[in-house]
């Protein structure tokens, strides 16, 4: 049994629509719609948490009671809807916590991510039951400097550098360990991977399309409507 944690609990200051991003509708349907049905597509995917701001707990729930909104897929799974901390790794802790213990691994994906694959989301799924930990990315195409003060002090070789995109998955008793360290020495990582580092296991990559944006920006809403609508015509040209 495979759970997933979705943090939706970001204001999207950057995108400046004045709600939260995950109500913002890509092809007339909610962004975080298109994640669920990402997820609930796999048939061993039996739990989605869906961890949000105390004020939009129970618009969610509102919204996700509507089955239809997210399709035939979804009828059969848990979906639950926890509030957030006030950092991101404590959204992922509360929804951890609420998670089944029944999971043999747990995933961590961005809610403002609609456009994983499904061969990501299995290939995550296989090589965290396989090891413990994987985190999906892709190699770094761009130059990236080291500045401080206004000033490059380091150039890092580029053929070692991978950006980290979601879905994270991790064994689920390694993930609850890792939080449970991080909390008892108040540590704050930059995402559930770096504690579960911290922690003394290895996490291993997997690869990921440079199509799994993150939708930030008013632009990256512009393509991700765009990618949208090319998988929906392909699919329709196969069919």
């Amino acid at each position: 049994m495979v759970s997933v944690i979705l943090p939706a609990a970001g204001r999207g200051k950057r995108m400046k629509a004045g709600i939260n991003k995950v109500f913002l509708e890509l092809l007339s349907e909610p962004i975080l719609c298109h994640t669920l049905r990402a997820f609930a597509a796999l048939p061993e995917v039996q739990e989605l948490i869906v961890v949000t701001g105390r004020d939009e707990v129970e618009p969610l729930r509102c919204l996700l009671a509507d089955r239809t909104v997210l399709g035939p897929a979804e009828a059969s799974k848990s979906i639950k809807v926890v509030e957030g901390g006030s950092e991101r790794q404590y959204s992922v802790w509360n929804g951890l916590k609420a998670s089944s213990e029944e999971s043999d691994v747990v995933l961590v994906h961005d809610a403002a991510r609609p456009l994983v694959s499904r061969a990501t989301i299995e290939a995550v799924i296989e090589a965290a039951r396989q090891y413990g930990a994987a985190i999906a990315a892709v190699p770094e195409k761009n130059t990236v400097k080291v500045v401080e003060d206004g000033i490059v002090t380091a150039t890092p070789d580029r053929a070692k550098l991978w950006a980290v995109q979601t879905p994270q998955g991790f064994s689920r008793s390694l993930l609850v360990a890792a939080n449970e360290k991080a909390e008892a020495d108040g540590f704050l990582g930059t995402d559930d991977a770096s504690l579960v580092e911290r922690y003394g296991a290895k996490v291993h990559v997997v690869m990921d399309s440079y199509e799994n944006i993150k939708v930030t920006t008013p632009e990256d809403l512009v393509v991700a409507e765009a990618l949208l609508q090319k998988r929906q015509e392909c699919k329709e040209c196969k069919d």
